[in-house]
């Protein structure tokens, strides 16, 4: 099983009807009497439980080769009344795969975006329960599904995804607002079964609509994730320092190291998304995901932006257009540096417009809205050191960013409400990488910051962290990556979002619920916190460090790693019956993975600590779990994702990799330092010194003299009389020697009364 640590998602229900969704499938070679037969015949091993560290919540496809053969399916409302949702998600897998990016899309609306964790020979299994009820407006009415999980079969990946999705429909005492109209920023496909992405650059991300007047709310969420040349973004470099190292390591992915997602109306900028790097689990090293999956890489979170102050222009009863672009940075030279129209391929993009209705028949217009938008500011760097050869060593680029957003209106509504509106972001950005070894080491440090406010109450504070060191080298068509990485994500929601944060299942009433947290069988039961706290918002906070190695030799790869994750979910100011501000602590969990094994899980729910159900429990993994990723003719940097390259040349020293053959001339280097330097350095001194030289030796050869002279004799030391300093090394000024000859006096005197 995969590790997601996640919110409990709280049952507390009135009427529970669940859903199968009817798109569960086995493996084909599940069906063979031959594979059947070799299930029996072979040793029992439990799969490796997989899992992500999330906020906790309230509580089927065989993909083979279906690259553009998405799955269809038909969804009809169950005979329930509802007012909640939630989908359990849940994979297993066996053999060698990639990771893999699954959409899931209500008709042309995307309403999940996961990732698949690198199976294992023995199996792997993991379950994701994600909320839902966001999409009501969705689910009440008839609906094509469309699950898009491309995947490759062939003799070398062999693994299927044997995927199940269950929806559970429930109603409870009560539940957040929800949108009344849902509709997509997308390809809109759904009427030819194709999936319904954006895929930038190349697609026009643009659709247009016009928006019902007696909308009183409209927000819109981003779902945007870097593919293939993209993936790695924050490592790419500027465009003009793209052939670097271009004999050693080919050519580097360009555009810069910056990401800016944007969202524009009728082509003016309405709100961005500085993206969270979201690292997939086969991303830097494999080793590092087994079992913790990376922070987001089950569910890949949304950005929202509130467009409510464009309401007095959209509620006219005309088209509008909303637009997604996907910008880094071009620079200019000598630090001066632009946005780009584009970046590399791909970014896989859609949006969502959640309108919030006012009565039937009701009208919203009011003042035209003050946009004050200008282009970030943006500060570049890059150096370039040669080595004594003349070849490019080592290359440093820096990027920092701000940009500030306001868009401001006055709202009326036919009813006589009046109520300003307004939309506001403030974000920082700072990116260090730094290239060494002519490319085969890389360091990254980068830092994004952002505090989103919406007239509505609704608040974003959010930053990502990020600290990346990888190493890597090419022998004889193997590859040898070593890796570390820290990294976080520390976001609290305040007010009315979108989508769930989380917090609304702990309610005050004391009464029982039940809580789905990852690796538990079943629902774990609970009391929640009782009342006065009252919390207005949810705080998340997650952070992953690591450590893993990576090696390819002939038919098989390795890796194996250390990964530790610390998760804390708690309520934001929530506000007693006094007024006192406090910080409840709802769930944390610290968790810790030695290759591919639990061996720390501290799990704490609202004060009750949790008896792990992992502790221990995945088996070690095989050499074969993982795909074979030699270079096969491509460049080692187009192998990680970090640049496209040409045919790798093989790199190595004498038939040895190149990182051992560095290792061991460091060694060599520093035991002849020790052995010659001081005959090197006496010399040196002599030709330098000549003049003083011969008065030093004598007066060195009259000091250990003195040394002769006056040290005692060796042979008579014992056990209640031992030899001081029989050579003077102790000594080093004129006083240290009179204490040194005290030692020898009194040394002789104690041999002497003996």
């Amino acid at each position: 099983m995969l590790l997601n640590i996640f919110s409990p998602l709280c049952h507390q229900l009135l009427l529970l009807c669940v859903l199968v969704i009817p798109f569960s499938s086995v493996p084909v070679a599940s069906r063979d009497p031959d594979y059947a037969l070799g299930k029996r015949q072979t040793p029992i091993i439990p799969p490796l439980v997989n899992f992500q560290v999330s906020e906790p919540i309230l509580t089927t496809v065989g993909d083979s080769n279906h690259y553009g053969m998405p799955f269809i399916g038909s969804y009809t409302p169950p005979p329930c009344t509802f007012n909640r949702v939630t989908i359990n998600f849940t994979v297993t897998s066996r053999g060698r795969q990639f990771d893999r990016l699954g959409l899931m899309y209500l008709g042309d609306v995307e309403v999940f975006r996961t990732s698949t964790a690198e199976p294992t020979s023995n199996g792997i299994v993991w379950t994701y329960v994600k909320e839902m009820q966001q999409y009501n407006a969705l689910w009440r009415t008839d609906q094509k599904i469309i699950f898009d999980l491309g995947n490759l079969i062939d003799s070398t990946y062999t693994a299927s995804f044997n995927t199940t999705l269950t929806a559970t429909f429930s109603t409870i005492p009560s539940s957040r607002a929800a949108a009344d109209r849902i509709l997509p920023i997308s390809a809109k496909r759904s009427g030819t079964n194709g999936t319904s992405a954006f895929s930038l650059p190349g697609d026009n991300a643009l659709v247009a609509y016009t928006i019902p007047q007696n909308t009183e709310r409209a927000v819109v969420s981003l779902s945007a994730c870097g593919q293939a040349s993209e993936e790695f973004w924050y490592t790419n470099v500027f465009n003009t320092e793209v052939n670097t190292f271009e004999d050693q390591v080919g050519t580097l992915y360009g555009y810069s190291p910056f990401r800016e997602v944007q969202l524009l109306i009728d082509g003016q900028l309405a709100g961005v998304s500085w993206p969270f790097p979201v690292i997939f689990t086969g991303g830097i090293v494999p080793g590092l995901w087994r079992p913790i999956a990376g922070i987001n890489a089950f569910d890949l979170r949304e950005h929202e932006i509130d467009i409510t102050p464009w309401l007095t222009i959209l509620c006219d009863g005309a088209s509008h257009t909303f637009e997604i672009r996907v910008a880094g940075i071009n620079n200019i030279g000598r630090g001066n540096a632009s946005l780009s129209d584009i970046v590399g391929s791909t970014w896989i993009v859609t949006g969502k417009i959640f309108l919030f209705l006012g009565p039937e028949g009701s009208t919203t217009f009011g003042t035209a809205p003050r946009i004050d938008v200008s282009p970030p500011t943006l500060q570049i760097s890059s150096g370039v050191t040669k080595n004594a050869t003349g070849a490019n060593e080592t290359l440093t680029y820096r990027t920092s960013s701000t940009r500030s957003i306001s868009i401001t209106s006055t709202l009326k509504t036919s009813n006589g409400s009046v109520f300003p509106a307004s939309w506001t972001q403030q974000l920082t950005y700072t990116n260090l990488n730094i290239l060494l070894s002519q490319g085969f080491t890389q360091r990254t440090e980068q830092l994004t910051r952002g505090t989103d406010r919406s007239s509505s109450g609704y608040t974003s504070q959010y930053s990502y962290p990020l600290i990346i060191n990888s190493t890597f080298s090419t022998s004889g068509g193997g590859v040898g990556i070593t890796a570390s990485l820290t990294r976080s994500l520390n976001l609290t929601i305040e007010g009315p979002s979108v989508f769930p944060s989380g917090i609304q299942f702990f309610n005050r009433t004391g009464s029982p619920a039940f809580f789905a947290l990852p690796g538990h069988l079943s629902p774990v039961p609970y009391t929640t916190f009782p009342p006065p706290y009252l919390p207005s918002g949810a705080c998340t906070t997650s952070t992953q460090s690591g450590s893993a190695s990576y090696l390819s030799a002939g038919n098989a790869s390795y890796s194996f790693g250390t990964t530790s994750q610390d998760f804390g979910f708690r309520g934001s100011e929530a506000v007693g019956v006094g007024g006192n501000a406090a910080n409840e602590e709802f769930y944390t969990r610290r968790v810790r993975a030695v290759n591919a094994s639990v061996v720390e899980d501290v799990e704490i729910l609202i004060g009750r600590r949790l008896k792990s159900p992992l502790l221990g429990s995945n088996a070690k993994t095989s050499g074969e779990d993982l795909v074979q990723q030699g270079v096969g003719g491509r460049s080692v940097r187009e192998f990680l994702g970090r640049g496209p390259g040409r045919s790798a040349t093989l790199h190595s020293i004498s038939g040895v990799d190149p990182i051992f053959m560095l290792a061991l001339t460091a060694v060599a280097a520093g035991g002849a330092g020790w052995l010659l330097g001081p005959f090197v350095g006496e010399a040196a001194f002599r030709v330098v010194y000549r003049r003083e030289w011969g008065r030093m030796a004598a007066k060195e050869k009259d000091f250990y003299a003195r040394i002769r002279r006056h040290r005692v004799d060796p042979s008579l030391a014992s056990y209640s009389n031992p030899l001081p300093d029989y050579y003077g090394e102790k000594i080093g000024s004129v006083q240290e020697f009179r204490t040194w000859m005290r030692d020898q006096r009194a040394y002789n005197r104690k041999r002497t009364s003996v």
